[in-house]
Parts: structure tokens; sequence; C-alpha cells
């Protein structure tokens, strides 16, 4: 085996906790291993990592719960909480209330993906993507923060238990058209900015409203920064992407897209998830399309009609007048179907044939 190179394949992911293994597959790049004796020294290729495509989108939802609702990087979750709260005591801490428990998410592969936490302070935190805006947002919003409200008492607590519900959707479409700004912040509060309580709030990203200003310098805002991540992520490569995100973190949060685009069962999830959403898009577009066509052709007859309608009561109206008989009024004739138009324009057709000669 001197002198000769040996090629093999293995995952490469880092970082990762360090209880993980690295594991082994035919899938990823190549390696070539100088051997020399009893000595084995591994050699990446010149592009390595740092030269791949990153082929997850964070937007996904199975993806970004897996990256932010994840208990192995919690650090993750604290950064991306702390950029875009920015509360006045940084989130040090955060529980992840419904972790992906993989035996029940096969058995239920389109359940709900959100992500659910409670920080050090007690409060209660969910957070959502949404890659198209769905029917009645701003609702859907009001409700699952009013709902970490209510979940949180019971019959006969005193309502000073209660901890602050926040809620962040991450949207990747345009909501409020008439506002520049990617971020909304809503609160209860008087129109002067009187607070009434802090226990409810809700933060919309609109991540189509995010354009970073310069291509090569470094993003310095934490809050941008996710918002580059979220948007720019797929189709980079990590040495781009990293070039711009300073923060360790991103680091890691590289790790977890390129976790799941190398491990089969993930990455067959994250594939399922996008078939799923493509059908349901397409379902959804059908839906209105046809509802269109059948609007149209609804539209067309009530016009052709409402057309008919005028010409036969027009008829009524001068038979009447030949037989010199009290006129209908409009509201009268307009009041009878078409049928019975006809039948009336019939009769006087049928009187005027009969009327005596002079």
């Amino acid at each position: 085996m001197i002198g000769k190179t040996l090629h093999f394949t293995w995952v490469y992911i880092q970082p990762i906790p360090e209880r993980l293994a690295i594991q082994i597959t035919s899938q990823v790049r190549r390696v070539s291993c100088t051997i020399t004796g009893v000595c084995v020294e591994p050699q990446f290729n010149k592009r390595g990592m740092i030269g791949m495509l990153i082929e997850i989108d964070p937007t996904v939802d199975f993806a970004c719960k897996l990256l932010l609702g994840n208990p192995e990087y919690p650090d993750i979750t604290i950064h991306f909480l702390n950029a875009i709260l920015r509360l006045p005591a940084p989130i040090v801490s955060v529980e992840i209330v419904n972790p992906i428990v993989w035996k029940e998410f096969e058995a239920d592969k389109l359940s709900i993906l959100d992500i659910l936490a409670i920080d050090n302070a007690d409060r209660r935190l969910n957070v959502e993507v949404q890659r198209t805006k769905p029917a009645s947002l701003a609702q859907r919003l009001a409700y699952y923060s009013a709902t970490q409200l209510v979940d949180q008492i019971g019959e006969g607590d005193s309502y000073r238990k209660l901890r602050p519900s926040i809620g962040i959707c991450i949207l990747n479409s345009v909501h409020f058209s008439q506002l520049a700004e990617y971020h909304s912040e809503f609160r209860l509060r008087t129109r002067s900015g009187l607070e009434l309580t802090n226990c409810l709030e809700i933060h919309l990203l609109e991540l189509p409203k995010y354009s970073p200003l310069d291509d090569n310098e470094k993003i310095a805002d934490p809050r941008d920064q996710w918002m580059y991540f979220f948007r720019r992520a797929e189709g980079s490569t990590v040495e781009e992407l990293l070039d711009r995100l300073p923060d360790p973190v991103f680091k890691r949060a590289v790790g977890v897209l390129e976790m799941i685009s190398r491990t089969p069962d993930q990455r067959r999830h994250y594939d399922a998830r996008l078939k799923w959403e493509l059908d349901e898009n397409t379902r959804i577009q059908t839906a209105f399309e046809e509802g269109e066509a059948k609007g149209k052709i609804d539209g067309e007859a009530r016009g052709e009609a409402r057309g008919e309608a005028r010409v036969r009561i027009e008829l009524i109206r001068t038979l009447e007048e030949l037989l010199r008989l009290q006129i209908s009024s409009d509201a009268e004739l307009r009041g009878k179907s078409l049928e019975e138009l006809q039948q009336r324009a019939q009769f006087l057709q049928e009187m005027i044939r009969n009327r005596p000669s002079s």
C-alpha cells in the first residue's frame, strides 16, 4: 500500500455536537488518503465544504424547525430571538417545548411545524415560517399568540400568573405593501403609545422587503444577518454566506442545513415537505382558476339573461301600449323570471292576434 492513494467518501459536518458521530456515506465529497507504512493522512480536495453550494432552503418549515426548534442547538435559537426581539435584557436560555419526535413525525408528516419555546424569563414564544401568505394571516397570528396566554392558566388561577406571549412569523411574501420596513411589531398600546400590557406581542418579518445594501460588506446588524440568511442561504456557497455573516452562530446554522442535506432520512422529510407544499399550492391555484372560470361563465350567463329579460320587458310594454292597457312598471316586470316574461309576452301577442279588426 506504500505510495498508493485510497479514495473514499464520508460526511463532514462542521460544527456538530461532540456526541454526534461523523456519518460515513457514499453521497458526499471525495477525500484522498496517502498511506505511508501505518500512517494515514487525510487530505481534502481543494474545494472541500467551503466551496459547496447550500442546497437547503431554511424557509421550508422542516428545515426551520431543525434550525430554530432543535434542543441540540439552543445557541442558534437564542441568537435569533435576541436579534428579532431586541429585549432590554437579552435571552440567555430557552427550552424547546415541542421538538420533533421522529416516531410521531413519521406517523404524521403533515403536522404543524411551528416552534414553541419558553425562555429564562418564562416568556412563551412561538416562531413560524410561511413561504406563501395564508388566508387571514393577521387573525391567525393573533389567535396563536392569544392561545399561548389562555393555555397558561386554568379555572380559578390568578391572572397574575400570565407571562408574555410573543409570536414571530417569518413570511416569504409581502403583507403590508404600504410599509417599506421588513419588520413590524404589534403590541397592545393606545394610539399615543401608552402600553396596556406586555402580555401580547407579535412580530412579522417580510423577507422580500429585505435587500442588502452592498454585496461585499459584512452585515453587522443581527436582525439583518438573519434576514440575509433566510433569503440567501440556499444557492450560496458556504464561503460566500459566511463572508457576509461574521457571527460564529451562522457556522453552526450552516452545519444544520448541511446535516439535513447529507442525512438521508432528513433529506427525505425535507423533500416531502417541498412536494406537499407544491401540491397544496397547485391545488389552491387550480381551485382559484376553476372558481374564476365559473365566475366568468356565471357572469356572462347573468349578463345574457339580463339582456334577454330587458328585450322581453320592452316587448311587453310595447304590446301593452298597442292594446291600450296599463303599462307595467319596471319593478313589477323585473321581479318576474324569464319564463314568466315570455308567457306574458305570448299572452299579449295572442290578444293582438285575436283582436277584432276595425
